[in-house]
């Protein structure tokens, strides 16, 4: 597939204000792929968290920042499924009654990539192997799966950067228990489905976890650290970028 060579990153919030690193990674892995990477300043939050509670006022809003930002971009890179979900999916159906803006949205959301699926979008395939390569297993999040359709593309990126010290983990399509305002709203249930993912991801012995959202991760490294463990959290571009500084030494 072809695709524009200059790409704008969308940091997101979690990434911007508590996993810094990870747009750092973004940038090094697209860079080293032939991407030439921008980053707009003027960016804010896509407003997930609006549609969320359902304060379509305020999600507009945001929608509409969303647009005036990045309209003019050849091509939009995210590190989150979710996001992703919400400008592709979810903000086309907030202007279902104004044809003129749909439109504009439904083309915004045709350029708006999660970061792994535009990797594999662009026909990157040979990636480095991992230079200390450790027992790692993957969360196959809701918003990845469900929300924009993504499967086995994560999956395959770690086998070739890790080999045998990739795992699958058990019953990874299961939520784990955050969903935004879910976690809030039903404590209970969330907190059991994340004892259950927890234990998923005990069960494999793995030492490092990865995933498409970091939101999701949060919730897992809160729920592991809770209970003693010390397990790293680590967003997928993370491991990628540090396979690259590897084949660099």
């Amino acid at each position: 597939m072809s695709l524009p060579n200059h790409v704008s990153l969308f940091l997101t919030c979690s990434a911007e204000t508590l996993y810094p690193d990870v747009g750092r990674a973004c940038v090094k892995v697209l860079e080293a792929a032939g991407f030439t990477v921008e980053f707009r300043q003027e960016q804010t939050c896509c407003g997930q968290k609006w549609l969320n509670t359902n304060e379509t006022r305020e999600a507009k809003l945001m929608a509409r920042h969303f647009l005036q930002v990045f309209e003019s971009a050849e091509v939009i890179v995210a590190p989150s499924s979710s996001c992703v979900d919400t400008v592709r999916n979810q903000y086309p159906d907030l202007f279902s009654d104004d044809p003129g803006l749909h439109a504009r949205f439904v083309a915004l959301g045709e350029k708006t990539y999660e970061f792994c699926e535009f990797l594999d979008k662009a026909g990157i395939r040979e990636l480095p192997v991992h230079p200390n390569p450790v027992p790692t297993t993957y969360h196959s999040t809701c918003r990845t799966l469900r929300g924009i359709g993504l499967r086995g593309v994560a999956e395959n990126y770690l086998q070739q950067l890790l080999g045998d010290r990739f795992i699958e983990l058990p019953e990874s399509e299961t939520c784990c228990g955050f969903g935004g305002t879910f976690s809030v709203k039903l404590p209970e249930v969330s907190g059991q489905l994340l004892q259950d993912k927890l234990d998923n991801i005990f069960s494999t012995g793995a030492e490092v976890v990865t995933a498409l959202d970091l939101s999701c991760m949060t919730h897992l490294s809160a729920g592991a650290k809770k209970q003693g463990r010390t397990l790293r959290f680590a967003h997928l571009a993370e491991l990628l970028a540090e396979a690259l500084d590897g084949a660099e030494q």
